[in-house]
């Protein structure tokens, strides 16, 4: 068994697409129109054929409290792994990412929090090598 898919809900499909592939470099992967809403997902370049992250409509009446408990507690939504966090920092803060956690050791990772304009906060970790 493996993870084919999984999602994060956001306030607006379109405004995520935007978000998820021009500043975080996610290509589309599928983009089919259900109803008033999409079934739309981005891949990571580097793994097209990998894990797809679903950009799911927060429409359903349960999904606002949560993700506004998440964002007021500073629990991301998901986590995403880079080879170099503090590239990857200056890339996203040069690009007007806004970050709640700044880049910080957290034991066998590297992290760092930023808020993707969806309503959600997304970590982004680095895996530490142990010497």
């Amino acid at each position: 068994m493996r993870i084919y898919v999984t999602s994060v809900l956001v306030d607006d499909q379109q405004k995520a697409l935007d978000f998820y592939t021009k500043i975080l470099g996610f290509v589309p992967k599928h983009d089919v129109p259900i109803g008033d809403d999409r079934w739309l997902s981005v891949v990571s370049k580097e793994n097209p054929a990998g894990t797809e992250l679903l950009l799911e409509p927060s429409g359903h009446p349960a999904a606002k409290p949560y993700k506004s408990a998440l964002v007021a507690d500073g629990i991301p939504a998901t986590s995403f792994q880079v080879d170099d966090l503090d590239a990857e920092y200056q890339r996203l803060r040069d690009l007007g990412v806004r970050f709640t956690v700044e880049p910080m050791d957290a034991g066998t990772v590297r992290m760092a929090v930023f808020d993707d304009t969806c309503g959600n906060l997304i970590q982004i970790i680095e895996m530490i090598e142990k010497q």
